[in-house]
C-alpha cells in the first residue's frame, strides 16, 4: 500500500498499489489531475497505519516543494502491500496513469498499472490499452503478439467483476441483467466492452484473412450491445446518476462508448448501414456527437477520452471520410483547457499543430509539429505521426525539399504503410526540378517500381490507398515510362489537402499557377501518349478545385464539365468522373442550389462501381447528403 499527497498542498491522494515501493517519480504527472478527498473509512485506516509519521511526511513534501512544486513524492516505502483494490481507489490510480501518459511517461504509466492488472479490472484496462496503442503504432508483430496476450488476460480479469449467470438464468438475463446489476458489476461492463474493441482492433491487423475479420466484428458486436444495456441501465437508474462519483465514472464510460459508437456508426453510407441495423447497430451523429460533449463536460476519468474522440472526428474523420466540414471552433475549445494542463504532452501539442494547420496557419503548426517531436523520446512513433504532418503541411506551400525531407524519415523509420511512403517520396520528388533531385540521389522511376512489391493487406483486404498507389504507379513499369503528371497533388486531393489549402489564398493561387504550367505542358505535347486524356482530366479537377475553392464558380464549373465530357475517352483513372461529379455537386451547394447539388452526388453514387477509392467517395457523398438535412438528437436505443 503506498500513500500519496500533493506536495505542499496538505491533502492526501491514496490510491493503493500492490507494489512494494512506489517510484518517486512515477506519479510526477498527477498533479495535473484535482486530489479528489478519501473517504472517511479510507482516511481513518490510513491514519492509524501511518501515525506519528505524518510529520515526516509533511517535512518530505516541502523538501519536495522546494525542488520542484509540481512533483509528487512518496510518502512512505515501508508499508505492507495491500490484499485487495477497491473501486474508487483503482480508478484514481488509473486516472493518475492517464495522466502520465498524457505528460510523455508512458513507461510510468505501465509500472504504476502493473503490479495490479491482473486483479483490478481498472488496471488491466489501463494496462493493456497502453500495449495496444503501442502495438498499433509500432506495427511490429512482437508488440502486436504481447498487446493480445495482455488484452486477453485484461479480458479474463474484467470477467471475474462481471455477473455470474447460471445456465438456466442465461436467457432471462438478457433482458433482466442490466437492472440487476450491482456498482462493481456496472463498471466490469464498461470495462469488459473496452477491452473487447481493443482485441477486436488487433485481431483486424494481427492475421490477414476473412475469419479475422468476422472475428473481430463479432467482439465490436457484442461491445455494442453491452454498451447499449449500460445506456439502458443508466436511463433506467438516473436520478440516482448524481450520487456517488462511482455513478458519475460510469455515465461518463456510457458516454464515451454509446457517442463514439453512434458517431462513427453515422458515417457509414446507407447501404452499409442498414446491413448493421440487421444485425443490431444503429448509429446517430447527433446523437453521438452529444453525448461525446457531455462526457468532456464531465470530471470522470474518461472525460479526456471523450475529448480527444471529438478532437480526432473534426480534425480528421469529416475531413478524410467526410465533406470537409470539421468543427473546428469546438475543436479548439475542448483543446484550450489541456493545452495548460499538459502543456508539454506529445498528444495534445500534436492536436494543437494540425488545429493551426486546418486554420491555414502553416508556419505554426510546422513548429507545433517540430515542438510535438521534441517533447519526448520514448514513443517514436509520436514522431512518425508529425512527420506525416509536417511533409504535408510543407506540400502545402509547395516546399517539395522539406516535404521530401520527411517523406524519406516516414521511409526510413515507419512501419505504417511503407508503400505509401515511397510512392509519396517518389511523388514528391517529380514535383522537384532536376537539378534538386539530383542532390539527393534518388532515381524516381525506381522508387515508384517498388511501390507494388510494398503493399500491406488488413483484415485480409487490401488497404484502398495502397491500391491507388501501386495502380498508379504501374505506368513506371514500361521501359520507357511516361511520367505521372503532378502526383503529389493529386495524393494531396486523395487526403483532402485542398480543403485545408483553402484556407490561405496565397497558396491555393500559388497551386493554380503550378496546375495551369502542366496543363500548357501538356497541350503542347507533340506526340501524346496513351495517358494524355487521363492527364489532361486529372490537371483539369485539380484545377476546378482550386478555383473552387478561391470562389471562381463559373470557372470552376468549366473545368468539371471538360472532365464530364471526356468520360468515354478515359482509359485508366475512371475515378476521375464520379469524384467531379461529387466536386460538381458541392460547388452547386456553394451557390445555394441543394437539388442540384443531391443530384449530381446521387448520380456519381448510383451509376459508378468498381474504380478507385470507391468506398472513400460514398463515405463522402453519404457526409455531404447528410449535411443538407438536419437529423435529430433522438436517442436511437
Amino acid at each position: 500500500m503506498c500513500i500519496r499527497r500533493i506536495a505542499g498542498r496538505g491533502r492526501v491522494d491514496a490510491p493503493v498499489t500492490k507494489a512494494e515501493v512506489t517510484p518517486p517519480a512515477r506519479l510526477a504527472a498527477c498533479l495535473t489531475r484535482p486530489s479528489a478527498p478519501l473517504p472517511p473509512s479510507l482516511q481513518t485506516k490510513l491514519e492509524r497505519r501511518v501515525g506519528c509519521a505524518a510529520t515526516d511526511v509533511m517535512e518530505d513534501a516541502t523538501h519536495a516543494e522546494a525542488e520542484d512544486e509540481d512533483r509528487f513524492e512518496d510518502a512512505y516505502d515501508r508499508i505492507p502491500a495491500a490484499r485487495h483494490m477497491d473501486l474508487q481507489s483503482a480508478i484514481q490510480e488509473t486516472q493518475c496513469a492517464l495522466n502520465l501518459v498524457l505528460n510523455n511517461k508512458f513507461s510510468e504509466a505501465l509500472e504504476l498499472l502493473k503490479p495490479w492488472w491482473r486483479d483490478s479490472m481498472y488496471h488491466a484496462l489501463g494496462y493493456s490499452s497502453i500495449l495496444v496503442l503501442q502495438a498499433a503504432m509500432t506495427f511490429e508483430h512482437k508488440d502486436i503478439q504481447i498487446a493480445m496476450t495482455t488484452i486477453k488476460e485484461a479480458l479474463h480479469t474484467c470477467q471475474r467483476f462481471r455477473k455470474k449467470n447460471s445456465v438456466v438464468g442465461s436467457l432471462s438475463s438478457l433482458i433482466s441483467r442490466p437492472a440487476n446489476l450491482q456498482e462493481e458489476e456496472m463498471h466490469a461492463e464498461l470495462c469488459y466492452a473496452e477491452c473487447l474493441l481493443q482485441k477486436a482492433t488487433l485481431t483486424f491487423v494481427q492475421d490477414e484473412n476473412m475469419i479475422s475479420f468476422i472475428k473481430g466484428a463479432i467482439k465490436i458486436r457484442s461491445s455494442y450491445q453491452i454498451y447499449k444495456d449500460c445506456h439502458n441501465v443508466l436511463n433506467a437508474a438516473h436520478d440516482l446518476s448524481s450520487q456517488s462519483d462511482s455513478r458519475r465514472q460510469f455515465e461518463g464510460g456510457v458516454q464515451l462508448g454509446v457517442g463514439s459508437f453512434n458517431l462513427m456508426l453515422s458515417l457509414l453510407p446507407q447501404r452499409i448501414l442498414r446491413l448493421l441495423e440487421f444485425i443490431g447497430f444503429s448509429g446517430n451523429r447527433e446523437f453521438g456527437l452529444s453525448q461525446l460533449r457531455e462526457g468532456t463536460c464531465g470530471s470522470s476519468l474518461r472525460s479526456i477520452l471523450c475529448t480527444l474522440t471529438l478532437l480526432f472526428y473534426h480534425t480528421y474523420v469529416s475531413l478524410v471520410l467526410g465533406s470537409g466540414e470539421g468543427n473546428v471552433v469546438e475543436a479548439q475549445a475542448l483543446l484550450e483547457p489541456y493545452l495548460h494542463k499538459y502543456p508539454k504532452g506529445a498528444i495534445i501539442r500534436f492536436y494543437s499543430a494540425r488545429l493551426a494547420a486546418l486554420r491555414g496557419h502553416f508556419e505554426e503548426a510546422c513548429s507545433g509539429y517540430q515542438e510535438c517531436v521534441s517533447s519526448q523520446q520514448e514513443w517514436k512513433q509520436i514522431h512518425h505521426l508529425c512527420y506525416w504532418e509536417l511533409m504535408w503541411t510543407h506540400s502545402y506551400q509547395q516546399d517539395w525539399p522539406q516535404a521530401y525531407r520527411y517523406a524519406e524519415l516516414l521511409c526510413r523509420e515507419s512501419r505504417w504503410s511503407k508503400a505509401i511512403y515511397v510512392y509519396q517520396k517518389a511523388a514528391i520528388l517529380s514535383m522537384m526540378s532536376q537539378e534538386d533531385v539530383k542532390k539527393t540521389g534518388e532515381d524516381v522511376a525506381e522508387l515508384f517500381r517498388q511501390v507494388e512489391g510494398l503493399k500491406q493487406r488488413l483484415a485480409g483486404k487490401s488497404i484502398p490507398t495502397e491500391k491507388f498507389a501501386v495502380r498508379k504507379a504501374r505506368r513506371y513499369k514500361a521501359g520507357a515510362p511516361v511520367p505521372l503528371v503532378l502526383p503529389a497533388l493529386e495524393m494531396m486531393y486523395v487526403w483532402s489537402g485542398f480543403t485545408i489549402v483553402a484556407k490561405r489564398a496565397d497558396c491555393t493561387e500559388a497551386l493554380l499557377v503550378t496546375i495551369e504550367a502542366a496543363e500548357e505542358q501538356l497541350g503542347r505535347d507533340p506526340q501524346p501518349s496513351e495517358f494524355h486524356v487521363d492527364d489532361s482530366c486529372l490537371v483539369q479537377m485539380l484545377k476546378g478545385l482550386c478555383l473552387k475553392h478561391a470562389g471562381r464558380l463559373m470557372q470552376a464549373e468549366l473545368c468539371f464539365t471538360h472532365v464530364l465530357s471526356s468520360e468515354n475517352r478515359i482509359r485508366y483513372d475512371h475515378y476521375l468522373v464520379p469524384f467531379t461529379l461529387y466536386e460538381l455537386g458541392l460547388l452547386y451547394r456553394q451557390r445555394g442550389d441543394d437539388a442540384k447539388a443531391a443530384a449530381f452526388m446521387e448520380n456519381a453514387k448510383s451509376n459508378y462501381k468498381d474504380y478507385s477509392m470507391e468506398s472513400r467517395l460514398h463515405f463522402r457523398i453519404h457526409a455531404a447528403l447528410s449535411s443538407f438535412k438536419s437529423s435529430p438528437a433522438a436517442t436511437p436505443y
